[in-house]
C-alpha cells in the first residue's frame, strides 16, 4: 500500500477566522484527525464524513496519550495510506512538539508537510490592545511555557527572566502565575511592573485583566479567569 500523508496544521489562537486557507483546505479532504484542545469546535465541521478522529489533547493533570503513543498514531495512519492532519493550537513548532512528531515522521520515511498557524503569544496580546513590542518601551520580548515553571530549578530560571529587558510572554501558565509573579520580582523586575492575563483569546469570551506583578494573582483568582490564559508582563501590558 502506498504511503500516506501527515499535515501538521497550526489552528491559530482559537477563532476559526484565524487558520490560514490552506490549513482549511486540507482539513476538508482528509482522511483522518488527530488533534487536540481546540478552543473552538467549528474546525470539526470542516471535516469530510469518511473522515476518522483522534482526539489526543493535553490538559494539565489529564494526559489522554502521551507523546510517543501519538507518534505512533501518525505512523501507523500514515502507513494505512491516509491523508493525516495533526491539528494543534497556535502554531506546531511553539511549544507544539511539531518537531518530536516531525522526526518520528522522518525516522519512517513518512511524508510530510508543515502549515504554519497564527501563535497566540503574539496573537492573543494584540486582539486584547496589547503589543509584544513598543519603540522606546519594549525592544524586544521572550515567549515561556509557563506549565513546568516549580521547584528550586525553576526559581532560579524565573530569576533570570526578573533581569530580562523587554516583554514576557508565557503560555499555558495559569496555574503557576502566582509562582511566576513571585520570581519575577526575586528576580528583580519590579513588583509594579504592568501585567495582563489574557483568557480565551480571539473568542468572544475573551476577557482581559490587567494589574501588576504584585496584584496580578489575586485579581485573576477575584475574576474567577479559567483556562486558557496567556500572561503577559512589562510596560507594553500597561
Amino acid at each position: 500500500m502506498k504511503k500516506g500523508v501527515v499535515y501538521l496544521i497550526g489552528a491559530g489562537p482559537g477563532d476559526p477566522g484565524l487558520i490560514t486557507l490552506k490549513g482549511k483546505e486540507i482539513l476538508e479532504s482528509c482522511d483522518a484527525l488527530v488533534y487536540d484542545n481546540l478552543a473552538s469546535k467549528e474546525f470539526l465541521s470542516w471535516l469530510p464524513s469518511r473522515c476518522k478522529t483522534f482526539y489526543v489533547g493535553k490538559q494539565a493533570g489529564c494526559h489522554s496519550m502521551k507523546q510517543d503513543q501519538i507518534n505512533e498514531l501518525l505512523v501507523q495512519l500514515a502507513l494505512e495510506g491516509n491523508k493525516v492532519v495533526r491539528l494543534k493550537g497556535g502554531d506546531s513548532f511553539v511549544f507544539g512538539r511539531g518537531s518530536e512528531e516531525i522526526l518520528a515522521l522522518k525516522e519512517k520515511e513518512i511524508p510530510w508537510e508543515l502549515v504554519q498557524g497564527i501563535t497566540s503569544c503574539v496573537s492573543v496580546p494584540e486582539l486584547a490592545g496589547i503589543p509584544v513590542t513598543h519603540r522606546n518601551v519594549s525592544r524586544s520580548f521572550h515567549v515561556i511555557t509557563g506549565h513546568t515553571l516549580k521547584g528550586a530549578q525553576s526559581e532560579k530560571e524565573l530569576a533570570s527572566y526578573g533581569a530580562c529587558e523587554g516583554t514576557l510572554v508565557f503560555l499555558m501558565g495559569l496555574n503557576n502565575l502566582n509562582t511566576i509573579s513571585a520570581g519575577l520580582i526575586k528576580g528583580g523586575k519590579p513588583a509594579n511592573t504592568p501585567t495582563a492575563v489574557i483568557e480565551d483569546g480571539s473568542l468572544n469570551s475573551q476577557r482581559v485583566i490587567r494589574g501588576t506583578l504584585k496584584t496580578i494573582y489575586e485579581q485573576t483568582v477575584k475574576a474567577e479567569i479559567k483556562k486558557p490564559a496567556i500572561i503577559e508582563v512589562g510596560e507594553t501590558a500597561a
